[in-house]
């Protein structure tokens, strides 16, 4: 992205499919472009986390739903700028690398799946986003969260690949995970990300699609400039 590009004020919804990379590339973005980043997603994991850590999540995914719902107003979820980036916060707490665990991603689909759990999320996010100048990452942000976003992008890539690549970021924080274990997980929630009754997963009428699958982070970035100067006619 050369730095005589000017976008204009506008929201950029990114959806798709877990482990396509939609958070690498929105931060990618937000850096060549100066727009703000908000990270939905580590927002559905960190309720998760506080489920977790208050027991109100059982090993097979029961949910205190009457309880969780009551705390949300006062869970205190936020962003901060740190050395590394964007970091999530709980508090004053920072909750980045415990969110990004296999074991609260095997929880937070059916947590995010609830209706009170997306409300809270959204109302955060379309406050932040009332602003402009955002892009936000997510499965229903373009749908869903802000339908009106002038730029929609709706990722995917092939299962093993998305496994894959999940795998090796986990193995690098340390992390002793197998493939089989990981695909299984990418699977399970294609599936209930897809098939939720509240805001499940969809590519909304007006999203270009962007298929990773054989792209390196380069690439899907030379794929957006060329997409921002088609549809804004940018030079």
């Amino acid at each position: 992205m050369n730095a005589q590009m000017h976008i204009p004020d506008i929201i950029i919804a990114i959806d798709g499919y877990s482990s396509t990379g939609k958070s690498s590339f929105a931060k990618l973005i937000a850096r060549e472009t100066g727009f703000l980043y908000l990270d939905s997603g580590a927002l559905y994991r960190g309720v998760t986390l506080y489920a977790i850590e208050n027991g109100l999540i059982s090993d097979d995914n029961t949910i205190d739903v009457e309880k969780l719902a009551g705390t949300l107003p006062g869970l205190d979820l936020h962003f901060e700028n740190g050395k590394d980036g964007c970091c999530t916060f709980m508090g004053d707490r920072c909750i980045e690398k415990e969110i990004r665990s296999l074991y609260v991603s095997g929880k937070v689909s059916p947590v995010s799946a609830l209706a009170q759990v997306r409300s809270y999320v959204d109302r955060q996010l379309r406050e932040l986003g009332s602003r402009k100048r955002v892009i936000i990452d997510g499965r229903d942000i373009g749908t869903t969260v802000f339908p009106d976003a002038e730029l929609k992008i709706f990722m995917t890539a092939d299962p093993e690949v998305r496994a894959m690549r999940r795998m090796k970021e986990m193995q690098a924080k340390g992390e002793d995970v197998d493939f089989k274990s990981v695909l299984n997980n990418v699977k399970e929630r294609d599936y209930i990300d897809s098939h939720r009754e509240v805001s499940p997963l969809a590519k909304a009428e007006d999203a270009v699609v962007l298929d990773n699958s054989d792209m390196t982070m380069e690439e899907q970035m030379v794929w957006f400039k060329d997409l921002i100067s088609r549809k804004f006619g940018i030079d």
